[in-house]
């Protein structure tokens, strides 16, 4: 992660996309980024308002708030662990798809009047390029001390995680899932989706969580969207955003998302 973000900086991407027009390929580009950007919803918020001042579209724009928070690469890393390589690509493409469209889809509302109005009121920042360059030494010992500094930021995500996902092993009776959210109740995937939006956590910490939900015998789709409900639907996450939106793009925003990962976990719960 540290790698990637000295040599993609977010500023040259933001002035990447401004810089022409893409036809579509915005939403592609948006939803890419947000892969492999390590940030939260609150960490967005900077992120999501340097895209607008820069002339971004607001559509484009949330399709990246939509993916970073599903995805990075130390989730994708713990997602493949647990679940396989193929799965793990699924819930990638399935989260680019769901940037994609989600963000289409508020871009054709023309909710652009509902963006906070300090934002549009916030002057353009010329961003400084340095222009030394650093030595191959000083850019791994910058490399390693973000990286630590990044891992002793996650682990307690990640311990939380694994002892959450233990006690429902060992504590949760056999069978009780699968009473509860069984493959037979077509309300399985909202119910999950609907839990989830009290609790608020990055995905890696709740990964461990859906791999108990799972061996529990509650199905993949229907556990991935509880997954991607905590990361990306939870109520914390929208005090946060209404730092940015007002009410009704709020409402919108996650509409349009909620019902996206409904899809995606019926989907899954299908085919997969």
């Amino acid at each position: 992660m540290a790698i990637i973000r000295h040599y993609l900086p977010v500023e040259k991407l933001r002035d990447f996309l401004a810089s022409r027009k893409w036809y579509g390929a915005d939403y592609l580009f948006a939803a890419l980024f947000g892969t492999i950007t390590p940030f939260c919803s609150c960490s967005s918020i900077p992120l999501f308002i340097g895209f607008i001042k820069a002339g971004i579209p607001l559509g484009v724009t949330l399709s990246y708030l939509i993916v970073s928070p599903l995805v990075n690469q130390v989730a994708v890393v713990l997602f493949a662990s647990l679940f396989g390589w193929q799965v793990t690509i699924m819930y990638v493409v399935s989260a680019v798809l769901l940037g994609m469209v989600g963000g289409f889809i508020l871009s054709r509302l023309k909710m652009e009047r509902y963006v906070a109005d300090y934002i549009w009121k916030i002057g353009n920042r010329e961003v400084e390029v340095k222009s030394e360059k650093a030595s191959i030494q000083k850019l791994a010992g910058k490399f390693l001390a973000e990286g630590l500094a990044l891992t002793k930021k996650l682990t307690p995500y990640v311990l939380i995680g694994i002892a959450v996902g233990a006690a429902i092993h060992g504590f949760v009776p056999a069978g009780y899932f699968e009473n509860l959210i069984s493959t037979d109740n077509l309300l399985a995937v909202p119910l999950a989706v609907i839990a989830a939006v009290p609790l608020y956590a990055n995905a890696v910490g709740v990964i461990p969580i859906m791999e108990s939900l799972v061996a529990k015998g509650i199905p993949l789709g229907t556990a991935m969207a509880f997954m991607m409900a905590v990361v990306g639907l939870s109520l914390p996450e929208a005090l946060i955003l209404k730092k940015v939106m007002k009410m009704k793009l709020l409402i919108y925003f996650f509409g349009i998302t909620t019902i996206n990962i409904i899809i995606i976990g019926y989907l899954f719960n299908i085919f997969v």
